[in-house]
Order: C-alpha cells, then sequence, then structure tokens
C-alpha cells in the first residue's frame, strides 16, 4: 500500500518546469578572440574580441569587449566597443559604451558617459534590413490617400 504513485506524482509536475526555464546565456570571455559569424536564439554576452557579425536573442556587450561587425539582436545592451552597425528592437548604450556605426533600433537608451559616432534611426522593425527604406513612407501615405479619394 505505501507504493503508489503519491510521492512520484509532484516530482515530474516539478520536473517539468526546469526544461521550459530559459538556457543560461553563452558567455565568451575577456582572453577569447573570434573571427567569424555568430547566430544564435539565444543570449551572447561578449568579453572578449569578434570580428564578424553578431545575431541573437540578447547581446550583452561586456565593458572589456570589442566587436568589429553587425550587431542584430531584440535586446541590445552594450557596455563595451563596438565598431559596426547595431540593429536592436531595444538598444542600451551603458555610460562605458564606445558605438561607431549607425544605430537602427525601435527604443534607444543612451546613458550619460557613452560614446557615440553615427547615427541614429528609428524603425518599427530594426531587425529587418530590407525593410529599412520601404518602411517609413509607404503605411503613412496609403491609408490617407485610400480615404481621401
Amino acid at each position: 500500500m505505501p507504493e503508489p504513485a503519491a510521492a512520484p506524482a509532484p516530482r515530474p509536475d516539478f520536473k517539468a518546469s526546469p526544461p521550459k526555464a530559459k538556457p543560461p546565456a553563452s558567455v565568451l570571455s575577456a582572453d577569447l578572440h573570434i573571427t567569424g559569424n555568430l547566430k544564435t536564439t539565444g543570449d551572447i554576452q561578449v568579453e572578449g574580441t569578434v570580428e564578424g557579425d553578431i545575431r541573437a536573442h540578447l547581446l550583452t556587450v561586456g565593458e572589456s569587449a570589442t566587436i568589429k561587425g553587425e550587431v542584430t539582436a531584440d535586446d541590445v545592451v552594450v557596455n563595451g566597443r563596438i565598431v559596426g552597425r547595431v540593429r536592436g528592437l531595444k538598444v542600451r548604450l551603458t555610460a562605458t559604451a564606445r558605438v561607431e556605426g549607425d544605430i537602427i533600433h525601435k527604443t534607444i537608451a543612451i546613458e550619460s558617459g557613452a560614446h557615440f559616432e553615427g547615427s541614429v534611426q528609428r524603425q518599427d522593425d530594426p531587425l529587418n534590413a530590407g525593410k529599412s527604406k520601404p518602411s517609413p513612407t509607404p503605411p503613412s501615405a496609403a491609408p490617407a490617400a485610400k480615404s481621401e479619394g
């Protein structure tokens, strides 16, 4: 009688949660130098040097990090240096950030002390490079033309 599945029942429920948990960020340490592109659906924390493009969900650029290439992520937090274009839904440059290149974003935050040289452009969909030129004009012009005519 003590053998019924009363005790094991809570354990499978408890074990069901961890697989759904988000995996930890991939960390590229300060002594690591990568030449080539990186692509993930997860998170990356860069502390070293990357010469190439990076695509991630969340990209955190550490204070000691240098990235030379295009960066594309849903969330970009820059504490270090990026030389190249930055594309992100949410882009944040902290006080220690140094960015040389254009930033294409949906929302942006630049802390006092950050160094930035380039242009800033707001887009509703900054992650898709192909839509960067047509997006601003047609949506606003098309509805106006239809409602007037």
